[in-house]
């Protein structure tokens, strides 16, 4: 499918390289992005990210054909209230956010009211790197990319929505919004929270100079996603909080029987420990949900 316009809610490392991506493949005639600040209109535009870079809202959705919001968590709903009397009549509207569940309750009522159609999506990808300069038009290729209809969900509109994230070479895959929500609560957003307390337990101001150094390939790998935006974390944090709750609960309930093991000084439970962590990781790499290291 190749879509005459194409609006894109936000220009940073999602967004940017969604426009790649389309641009680069030809998927639609005109990719424009609305930007919050006048650097921004430049920047995007040299980059090649979009073919228009723009502050005025209406000027960017006016006759958009598919819409999609880049933005925080926190920002969505604001935008489309604003957006709404700018939607064409049979617009489909999706967006990048990583929970699902309060962005359709939020979004799916309200831009219908438009006589548009949104559909909620999510492409597992990216990266702890911010803003249009880390856009890469290879980001979405091979990635798993959800799509969340509901029962209100106009058909029509969730296969454009398959098709645009298939377009620039993701793996579609249907999902509830609740069951999204409750897996990537596991599998996402509590390695963040993870990597960002290791980051804070190590490298607090408390620890000697030299602690810095000591940090090497492990610590590294493990904290990479602690460099991630703090705002976008947050809104995640607290937009999908029950979920995260259970598995941070999860977690530390392991961690426990691995103090506990440990303080006893159980060799064999010790090793069991480590043992199926590998095992499974192995399995999980060279099963279809491994995607190459970024």
């Amino acid at each position: 499918m190749r879509w005459k316009k194409v609006t894109l809610i936000g220009v940073g490392l999602l967004g940017g390289s969604l426009g790649l991506a389309l641009r680069e493949r030809g998927r639609a005639k005109s990719v424009v992005g609305f930007v919050r600040r006048a650097a921004s209109v430049a920047e995007c535009e040299r980059l090649g990210a979009v073919d228009l870079a723009t502050r005025d809202l209406a000027r960017a959705v006016a006759k958009a054909e598919l819409v999609v919001l880049c933005t925080p968590l926190a920002r969505m709903r604001p935008l489309v209230e604003t957006m709404l009397p700018l939607l064409s009549p049979g617009a489909v509207v999706t967006d990048v956010g990583s929970v699902k569940g309060s962005v359709v309750r939020d979004l799916e009522a309200l831009v219908a009211r438009a006589g548009a159609h949104f559909v909620g999506s999510h492409p597992m990808a990216g990266s702890e790197r911010m803003g249009v300069a880390a856009a890469r038009a290879d980001l979405f290729a091979g990635a798993v990319c959800v799509v969340t209809p509901t029962r209100q969900s106009n058909p029509a509109a969730v296969r454009q929505v398959e098709q645009l994230w298939q377009a620039v070479g993701a793996r579609r895959l249907r999902l509830s919004p609740a069951a999204h929500d409750q897996m990537v609560s596991r599998s996402s957003h509590l390695p963040h929270v993870v990597a960002a307390q290791l980051t804070n337990l190590v490298l607090g101001p408390k620890r000697p100079r030299a602690q810095g150094l000591l940090c090497a390939n492990g610590f590294r790998d493990s904290t990479r996603i602690a460099a991630s935006s703090p705002e976008m974390w947050r809104d995640i944090a607290l937009a999908n909080r029950e979920n995260l709750l259970r598995a941070l609960a999860g977690f530390a309930s392991g961690l426990r029987d691995f103090q506990r093991a440990l303080k006893a000084g159980d060799a064999r439970a010790v090793s069991k420990f480590f043992a199926q962590a590998r095992k499974r990781r192995l399995a999980w790499a060279r099963g279809a949900g491994a995607r190459p290291a970024e």
